[in-house]
């Protein structure tokens, strides 16, 4: 989504404001929000990472029993948040740095999927 396209979509009293684009950024906004209400003492690992798969199992709901296209697009936007938000919020328990992992995961995946091999194919690493 164009960073315009994000600003389209801002609900009405957010769009004045400048949103945080920075995973940074974003994760010291979630905290904020949850240290307001007192929502630390809940946040462990455990349940974090519980929450988060909740709200997957939300977010693949959308999409039961339709094709991808037919899923309500503004549901998904908003269950997507819901899951991301958690998952930073367990990075952050876990003192992850999410840009670090995500590239070690990427270059970890490289290996496994070397293009040669892996281009247009589906299957997992351990098939190509």
């Amino acid at each position: 989504m164009s960073r315009k396209d994000h600003q389209d979509h801002k609900s009405p009293e957010h769009k004045d404001r400048q949103m945080p684009s920075s995973i940074e950024a974003l994760t010291k906004e979630i905290i904020a929000f949850r240290d307001e209400r007192d929502w630390k003492q809940f946040h462990n690992a455990k349940d974090l990472a519980i929450a988060a798969s909740i709200e997957a199992g939300e977010l693949l709901e959308l999409f039961l029993w339709k094709s991808p296209k037919d899923a309500d697009r503004e549901k998904v936007r908003r269950e997507l948040a819901d899951l991301l938000m958690y998952c930073l919020l367990l990075a952050h328990e876990q003192e992850l740095d999410v840009a670090d992992i995500i590239h070690e995961k990427l270059a970890e995946n490289r290996e496994k999927y070397p293009v040669s091999k892996a281009r247009g194919n589906a299957r997992k690493y351990t098939e190509l």
